[in-house]
């Protein structure tokens, strides 16, 4: 876990931007008022196979041959998630939860206004998404196999779709000022963040919002835990 300072940020991006969609606007100001802290990395395999083996977490996905270990848990639910952040919970008696989307834009863009934490182009090599590097993007990638942000954190641009706590709504009017998960709205699909491996990079800028079923399955996404600090 790295902890994320306090701060405020416009959440969203402007119609000028490249790759702008309608569901990333109006731009909102967002205070988060305390620090909390946020996972490094997004959640393991390993991790995953943990709570499995305790009792915590009910589901056993497939890793599509592709490894377990340091990759990245994929075909996790919302519900999933939710239900590894609580294990993780009870296990060390502190407070793990999904991070807000606020909350997960306010620490992937760490200080930025640029779509990718550090600039307006994809570059290369620095994501794993379709043409951001070198070689093809088939498959994820082992957690940290790239720059960390200026926060610490790893792959917050593409690798895998990250759920965050918030329900969908298909715009940021009127979305909590506080950096808080918005709970209503169409609270049987949950925001997804960050874009994934395969995919263009204009969806994996920091300001792409996806929409996906509760209780979808995916080979391009899973999640990281965020925790409220006292």
């Amino acid at each position: 876990m790295v902890v994320v300072p306090a701060g405020s940020f416009l959440m969203g991006s402007p119609p000028s931007e490249r790759g702008h969609r309608p569901e990333e606007g109006p731009l909102q100001r967002v205070t988060v008022a305390k620090a909390f802290a946020m996972g490094r990395y997004e959640v393991t395999f390993a991790q995953w196979d943990a709570c499995v083996a305790e009792g915590g977490c009910a589901h056993a996905p497939q890793d599509r041959g592709w490894g377990r270990g340091n990759m990245p848990v994929i075909y996790v639910t919302w519900r999933d998630a939710r239900d590894y952040a609580k294990w993780l919970g009870q296990l060390t008696g502190h407070p793990y939860r999904l991070p807000s989307e606020a909350e997960w834009e306010y620490a992937a863009r760490a200080g930025s206004a640029a779509p990718y934490w550090w600039g307006g182009e994809v570059g290369v090599d620095r994501a794993n998404c379709d043409r951001c590097g070198r070689s093809s993007s088939r498959q994820p990638t082992p957690v940290g196999s790239f720059t960390a942000n200026p926060f610490g954190l790893f792959d917050v641009h593409g690798n895998v779709w990250e759920w965050a706590a918030d329900c969908w709504n298909g715009s940021l009017a009127g979305a909590p000022a506080d950096g808080s998960a918005w709970t209503t709205g169409q609270c049987e699909l949950r925001v997804l963040r960050g874009g994934a491996w395969g995919l263009e990079p204009a969806n994996t800028r920091s300001a792409r919002r996806f929409a996906g079923k509760a209780d979808a399955r995916s080979g391009k996404q899973g999640f990281r835990v965020a925790m409220t600090l006292p």
